[in-house]
């Protein structure tokens, strides 16, 4: 469970925000996206990530959770353009794609 009362995590919430694939197209090239998937808490992910969370990131990562966006995906986002939202830890940029209406958590 994701301790929502944590200030970083009060941040990272507030610096999510919706983008589109064309806009995250130079992130892609750099390779630096990282893929969250949808039932995942994408503004808990960025946590970790930023705290350097090693236990959580490679659970994860081995999950299929987490992973370095692929060039297959990044085809079928630029075909569907779907809803994304992304929040920045840097140098990554966590995205997710979210259902209309599904909470951020």
């Amino acid at each position: 469970m994701t301790d929502t009362t944590n200030p970083l995590y009060a941040k990272l919430l507030g610096e999510t925000a919706r983008i589109s694939w064309e806009e995250l197209q130079p992130f892609f090239a750099r390779g630096a996206l990282l893929w969250v998937a949808a039932e995942a808490d994408l503004v808990a992910v960025a946590l970790a990530v930023a705290e350097d969370d090693q236990a959580s990131v490679a659970a994860w990562l081995t999950g299929g959770q987490l992973a370095k966006l692929e060039e297959t995906r990044a085809e079928d986002l630029l075909a569907r353009d779907p809803e994304l939202w992304a929040v920045v830890v840097a140098p990554w940029v966590l995205v997710q794609e979210r259902a209309e209406g599904a909470p951020l958590h």
